[in-house]
């Protein structure tokens, strides 16, 4: 993710005191450090302290950040600390109550960390591409990924438009969505890491 263009101006915005940048930071990047926390089995309260602590630093250091892209990483990697941070200080003052030592979370696997990098990236992309959707596309969206789908009559009614018009209507919003600019790089960037990859396979293959 380190040429994704949104994330170095992200950061650039919330260096030079962005409010609304921070809180966009902060949504997009929520879920990552969540489900990093909830892996290592955080209680709720340890959670939200490992969140403040992630936040608190991230306050403190993104100013130094030598790659602001690499962002992603550098949480994923803090949160990691953080968590573990929380786990060994609960079991000097509570052992009964904590998995023996050969039963605490291991070191997440980079790979892992990886893959959680990209799917918050994705889900970020998703959203702020959801965004810049006119109303009616948004609405219409909405109406058919709740669980359970609304009825066709039911988006009918809401929207003022024919039962027949809401196929290709669906189709137009969904080809705006895929041509979003923000979906475009998240698909750039997973073809040229898989381009890489297949590329280092192929290195690996070659006679020694």
């Amino acid at each position: 993710m380190r040429d994704d263009p949104t994330v170095i101006a992200l950061v650039a915005r919330v260096g030079d005191g962005d409010q609304e940048a921070w809180d966009e930071l902060i949504e997009r990047y929520a879920p990552l450090v969540w489900s990093i926390c909830v892996r290592h089995q955080l209680s709720r309260p340890d959670i939200d302290d490992v969140g403040q602590s992630v936040w608190l630093l991230l306050v403190e250091q993104i100013g130094n950040l030598r790659e602001p892209a690499a962002l992603p990483g550098w949480l994923a990697t803090t949160t990691r600390r953080e968590c573990l941070r929380v786990l060994r200080a609960a079991r000097r003052h509570d052992r009964a109550s904590l998995p023996p030592e050969d039963r605490m979370p291991p070191d997440t696997p980079d790979s892992m960390i990886e893959q959680e990098i990209i799917r918050a990236e994705r889900d970020a992309a998703l959203r702020a591409a959801f965004a810049e959707l006119g109303p009616s596309c948004r609405e219409l969206l909405s109406m058919l990924i709740c669980d359970p789908p609304c009825a066709y009559t039911q988006i009918s009614a809401t929207l003022g438009v024919a039962v027949g018009s809401i196929g290709p209507m669906r189709a137009r919003c969904l080809e705006r969505l895929r041509h979003s600019p923000h979906l475009t790089a998240i698909a750039d960037g997973a073809w040229n890491a898989e381009a890489n990859q297949t590329k280092g396979e192929r290195g690996d293959q070659r006679p020694r």
